[in-house]
């Protein structure tokens, strides 16, 4: 990070701190809540990156926020998780928008915010959850490879909509399902070998756009 740029990422599950500093250089804080922005906007950053946010278990980050900071001249980037649902709703008021679930949530074929909802290690911020936003992802990519049929895709789906954020996993889902085994397993290889995390994906994709947009371009 050069001395003439100031830049305070907000991150958490989708991409840990250690990984996310080796792309950018930069402040690094714990998924954002309410009343962070303020705070951050008080230290005068020239970009805030929003990448992980709290939900439910404290209050979010309010737009009323972001929009103080946009109305103070920072830069304020979303993407992967809270950073995407946030830009998707800000984004024609100056906020930027980054990456495959800021689109999704763009154009409608996302709304729900549990999508990107997962719980996680109160200490170690460890995420024990899978998130709808990539159990989607995954299980489409699974029904093209052939080890779903449409029908066996709406099914876990289906029960993926059902669970509570919190205790979404593949495991309870599969569990809950009434597939054959043999397609279980098969499925659960295929996710091994070639499931993808689609938030920390998106994380990359905002840390590097930082990287080029406000340091490699200066």
């Amino acid at each position: 990070m050069t001395a003439s740029k100031k830049i305070i990422i907000f991150t958490g599950p989708s991409i840990s701190i250690e990984e996310a500093s080796e792309i950018l250089e930069a402040e690094y804080r714990y998924p954002i809540k309410r009343g962070d922005i303020l705070e951050a906007i008080a230290e005068s950053p020239d970009v805030i990156g929003i990448i992980d946010g709290v939900f439910h278990q404290q209050p979010a980050v309010s737009h009323r926020e972001i929009l103080e900071a946009l109305k103070n001249g920072i830069v304020v980037v979303g993407g992967s998780s809270m950073g995407a649902l946030r830009a998707s709703e800000l984004d024609e008021l100056g906020m930027i928008g980054i990456g495959y679930v800021y689109q999704q949530y763009k154009t409608g074929a996302v709304e729900s915010d549990d999508a990107v909802a997962v719980i996680l290690n109160p200490q170690t911020h460890e995420q024990l959850s899978d998130s709808l936003i990539s159990i989607d992802y995954n299980l489409k990519k699974a029904r093209d490879a052939g080890i779903l049929s449409n029908r066996e895709l709406e099914e876990l789906l289906d029960i993926s909509k059902s669970i509570f954020y919190p205790k979404r996993t593949y495991e309870k889902i599969f569990k809950e399902s009434n597939l054959d085994e043999k397609v279980i397993e098969s499925l659960k290889q295929y996710i091994q070998e070639h499931g993808y995390d689609v938030k920390r994906k998106d994380a990359i994709e905002v840390l590097k756009y930082i990287k080029n947009k406000f340091i490699d371009s200066n």
